[in-house]
């Protein structure tokens, strides 16, 4: 388990620990910095047994007007969803590869589907991650390893309140992160899966919509919407 937040890591751990009686190891790192993601291959290097599944789940999203967000932080962001997720998976795929299985979990988003304003670099990193899933996919035919983008709606965790200084409104349907999880574990029980796969009670509308739209009037309503 990877997590900045070293208090935080240490009692979800324990609480994994106590609940599931699973061994867990922490690694409090920054992922978005090269010195976090040589940690965490440092402790994958150490593992006892070979990766079975990498959930590649750490992300930041920020909201406004391009021009008035601060550039570092959204140059963090395209660090920590993207160039992280390029690092770490290059890091665990060719061993699963070399032993012939392995699942690469990719957490994306609904927002991956089309262009959003007032959100474009989030849209852009998921965009990104979609679409390195689905040439993995292809890539990994007949090697026994699978890869999948997963790409929820909205969710109930502090992503939001952490990201855009706000809560998500009252009355959109949501899910929770435990809905997400339980989502991933049923495309991975399965023999054969598309490996984009949406969760949640609005990701499949929102999807199907924006792939029926033209991208004019979907970036045209999502900008509505979210400014």
């Amino acid at each position: 388990m990877v997590a900045r937040r070293g208090d935080r890591l240490a009692a979800l751990a324990e609480q994994a620990r106590r609940e599931h009686g699973v061994e867990v190891r922490g690694v409090a790192a920054d992922i978005s910095k090269d010195e976090g993601r040589a940690a965490v291959r440092g402790m994958l290097d150490q593992l006892r047994s070979p990766i079975e599944v990498a959930v590649l789940n750490a992300g930041i999203g920020t909201q406004g007007r391009f021009v008035d967000l601060d550039r570092d932080t959204e140059v963090r962001e395209v660090r920590l969803n993207c160039v992280a997720v390029v690092d770490l998976a290059s890091h665990v795929l060719p061993g699963m590869v070399s032993r012939g299985r392995g699942d690469l979990v990719v957490m994306s988003s609904a927002a991956a589907s089309q262009a959003i304003p007032y959100m474009s670099t989030y849209a852009a990193t998921k965009a990104f991650e979609m679409r390195l899933v689905r040439g993995l996919h292809r890539e990994l035919r007949g090697t026994g390893v699978r890869a999948f983008a997963i790409c929820p709606g909205p969710v109930r965790t502090a992503f939001h309140r952490t990201g855009w200084g706000k809560d998500l409104p009252k009355l959109m349907p949501t899910e929770s992160a435990g809905s997400v999880a339980a989502r991933t574990m049923r495309v991975l029980n399965r023999r054969r899966s598309n490996p984009v796969v949406s969760s949640g009670p609005l990701a499949p509308f929102t999807m199907r919509l924006s792939g029926l739209l033209p991208e004019s009037v979907s970036a045209w309503g999502a900008g509505v919407y979210h400014q």
